[in-house]
């Protein structure tokens, strides 16, 4: 027995129109100098990738904290350490950590 998805696909054009913007979003908060303007342009980036269903790519999902939100600029806001088990990231904003292993 299939059961029914409980929304409706959406059209290629939209969802690649989506990535773009995100891609776009992430290279402007890579160039922007405030914190405040990276910030806000990863937040929109998120809610676009929300709303259409799109997932963010993994190189871009290591970008930005999981808790705060917050755009991480290496030696700035992130302290990376490397082990056996896989790469650390360490929030300097809200002093959590996130552990991506090394597949």
């Amino acid at each position: 027995m299939q059961t029914k998805r409980a929304y409706k696909p959406k059209p290629k054009k939209v969802i690649n129109a989506a990535r773009e913007r995100i891609n776009e979003l992430f290279k402007q908060a890579e160039l922007s100098g405030s914190k405040k303007y990276a910030n806000r342009y990863v937040e929109i980036a998120r809610k676009i990738s929300m709303k259409n269903k799109v997932k963010m790519p993994s190189e871009l999902k290591k970008r930005f904290c999981k808790h705060c939100k917050s755009y991480l600029r290496h030696g700035r806001n992130v302290r990376v350490r490397i082990n056996e088990k896989g790469t650390i990231y360490t929030c300097l904003e809200c002093k959590k950590q996130m552990r991506f292993p090394i597949h």
